[in-house]
């Protein structure tokens, strides 16, 4: 894959890295939804300290990310008659294989 030098602003600074070309525009957007997120609790809370904004949103994408956690586990549960299915076809499966 190619690699890009990208220069990504959050908050006041901005930082170089090196991407693959295909992660460009998935980084650039992250970056992007950082400063809406920074912007979004200066203006709600009055907060100017950077360090301050940036804690603040590393937290909200940690919970964001623990709660998605917990839903794609709920959807993962297996429902009792799909299970009931698969043991019945586990079963021929291994009649056939015998």
């Amino acid at each position: 894959m190619a690699e890009l030098s990208i220069r990504l602003k959050i908050g006041d600074r901005e930082y170089p890295m090196k991407v693959d070309a295909a992660d460009e525009e998935k980084i650039r957007k992250a970056g992007k939804i950082i400063n809406e997120r920074l912007r979004v609790y200066r203006n709600r809370f009055g907060i100017n300290d950077k360090q301050d904004l940036l804690a603040m949103v590393a937290f909200d994408c940690i919970v964001e990310q623990m709660e998605n956690e917990v839903q794609g586990n709920q959807n993962k549960e297996e429902d009792p008659a799909v299970s009931t299915k698969l043991d019945e076809l586990n079963a021929l499966l291994s009649k056939v294989m015998q």
